[in-house]
């Protein structure tokens, strides 16, 4: 905390009292410091505030100041904020809503006995206030993280939900907060709140930055108010106000950028509507919400599992599965092979069940989706007939294989590029299962093939299948780049632009000369990529294009143009570097 000067012109402020060297005193002034602090006009009040702000951020679980009143004292600054205009504007005040409420937020974010310290302060009702944007989007925003921490634990949860208004305010947030921030802030340089602009980058950094910040603290306003809602959706009786079809059609698109992996985004919340019948059924009947679980299920994004897990429970659903199948399956089907995602063993093997239960219990399912299940029922046999078989044996398929992969190889080479992909299919069904290395490379082969042919989402397919099979999962750096150029051929900007970014941290690690970045240079055509991707996912973008902002415009740019240069773009594996580096062939 910071320490006010020896010669300190407010006797008895909390600097003061912190010196205090008996126990007894310093209790008693701190006490006092918090019942008087809200009382007072005086200027100079915000110098305290931050140091409290600041020990609440580096040691939220000390209990000391939960004792003696933080929590009275700044519920009661921000109804005095809130109520007391002229208060509010004198000095330096403006900015003491905001540390009060991110206080209460930092006190509650972990210790329950806290958030009831809290509730029992009569801390929700001034939050709540906030959380209507009575002052602005700076204050809305540690006013739904903190009505966030406290709605997280079952003690203090009725005290939340007990105000009805806050889950719809939630939920109009996390629909309209990102224009907010842009419209309010973002676009308007030249009329930026002077305490905004401080608040974001602590009075250090120019108008680059504080756009930067601003894209974070939008970020963290629909994130925050997405983790809000969540804690709603456990509560059966609050899925009919969140599971309105305009609300949860717009959920995939909330994944709130690259800085908030610890988030539920959009994606985390369809998880928790789908635990529940009703959100089951709303989730069907939204277009669009099955592809996108497809797409973010066959990605490498932080919220991969959450659109696998929502997939897996729509099928088990009798009322859902046969609206689903056709879109879900062969999305599973291409993770049929995880070994471990996160938590969850055996991932694999539960998927290869659950798509054979389906076979029985379904009968709206396409003849084609029927073929690919059985397929794969028939390669999980192989696997078990493989073990059975000697070593002699497996070295003749796999000798066979190479053969066949060779020939793929030089078609590729003389430019055969669909006679190629039939060789690596059936090098594919020769090799045995159990030479997982091997048929990383072919899939990621017959996924060039496939790009080259316009086919990408045969090459989504295949790129998918190598990464499950690669250990680590989703560390083929040559599958990533594939499926990036894969993505973004069909405008997924997300999923590319996340592949790509995967796909230079593995190159960036690899002891592969062919894929090390060369002094630690990132390849033009992975920069390329990169900037478009970042241009096409701006969290901004929607509402710069609504208020005619400089990122109106739509990117038309075509993949292929933009990796022209790039050797990826025109050589099987094998012509990129030795096959042995990759193979046991």
């Amino acid at each position: 905390m910071e320490i006010a000067p020896a010669d300190c012109p407010f006797p008895g402020c909390l600097f003061c009292v912190m010196k205090e060297d008996n126990p007894t005193k310093r209790r008693a002034g701190i006490i006092k410091f918090f019942k008087d602090l809200p009382l007072q006009d005086e200027d100079g009040q915000v110098l305290p505030i931050s140091g409290l702000w600041n020990t609440a951020m580096a040691h939220p679980n000390d209990p000391e100041f939960i004792e003696l009143g933080i929590f009275e004292c700044m519920a009661a600054l921000i109804w005095k904020g809130l109520k007391n205009r002229r208060w509010l504007s004198r000095d330096q005040n403006i900015y003491i809503p905001y540390y009060a409420a991110h206080i209460i937020g930092s006190y509650t974010m972990n210790l329950e006995e806290f958030a009831v310290s809290a509730v029992n302060a009569l801390v929700i009702p001034p939050l709540v206030e906030l959380l209507r944007g009575r002052l602005t989007w700076v204050e809305q925003r540690v006013a739904v993280r903190a009505l966030g921490h406290l709605a997280t634990y079952a003690s203090t949860f009725p005290a939340v939900s007990n105000h009805e208004e806050v889950l719809e305010l939630a939920i109009q947030l996390a629909l309209s907060s990102l224009e907010i921030v842009y419209s309010h802030f973002y676009k308007s340089v030249d009329r930026r709140p002077r305490y905004h602009c401080d608040l974001l980058t602590r009075g250090m950094g120019g108008t680059e930055m504080e756009s930067r910040k601003a894209e974070e603290w939008a970020s963290q306003l629909q994130c925050w108010s997405l983790q809000l809602i969540n804690c709603f959706a456990f509560k059966p009786e609050f899925l009919p106000d969140i599971c309105k079809p305009e609300f949860v059609m717009k959920l995939p698109g909330m994944w709130g950028g690259l800085v908030n992996e610890n988030s539920p985004a959009g994606i985390g919340l369809l998880r928790t509507i789908c635990h529940h019948k009703l959100g089951r059924g709303t989730v069907v009947n939204c277009p669009g919400i099955l592809e996108a679980l497809r797409n973010i299920a066959r990605s490498s994004d932080d919220w991969q599992y959450m659109a696998i897990e929502c997939l897996i429970w729509l099928l088990k659903d009798p009322s859902t599965c046969h609206k689903v199948i056709d879109i879900a399956a062969p999305a599973l089907i291409d993770l049929a092979e995880i070994s471990k995602l996160g938590d969850h063993l055996r991932l694999g093997d539960s998927i290869v069940e659950l798509l054979q239960e389906s076979l029985q219990t379904c009968h709206s399912i396409s003849n084609h989706v029927k073929e690919q299940i059985q397929e794969l029922v028939i390669s999980r046999q192989r696997l078990k007939w493989e073990k059975n078989m000697s070593k002699e044996d497996l070295h003749i398929k796999q000798a066979a294989a190479l053969v066949v992969k060779l020939e793929g190889n030089s078609l590729f080479s003389s430019g055969k590029i669909a006679e190629a992909a039939s060789k690596y299919s059936e090098a594919l069904a020769l090799c045995p299962m159990r030479s997982k290395k091997e048929r990383v490379v072919l899939y990621s082969n017959r996924a060039q093939c496939h790009l080259l042919l316009q086919q990408p989402m045969a090459a989504i397919s295949d790129t998918t299948r190598a990464l499950c099979l690669h250990k680590p999962f989703n560390g083929h750096a040559k599958s990533l780049w594939r499926r990036a150029q894969a993505h973004d051929m069909l405008g997924l900007g997300k999923e590319s632009l996340l592949d790509a970014i995967l796909f230079i941290n593995e190159c960036s690690q690899s002891k592969d000369t062919e894929l090390s970045l060369r002094q630690n240079r990132v390849p033009d055509y992975a920069t390329k990529l990169l900037k478009k991707q970042m241009r096409f996912t701006w969290l901004f973008r929607e509402a710069a294009m609504k208020h005619g902002g400089v990122y109106s415009e739509h990117y038309n740019g075509d993949a292929q143009d933009d990796e022209a240069d790039s050797d990826w773009e025109t050589a099987s594996e094998s012509d990129l570097g030795d096959d042995r580096r990759e193979s046991e062939f």
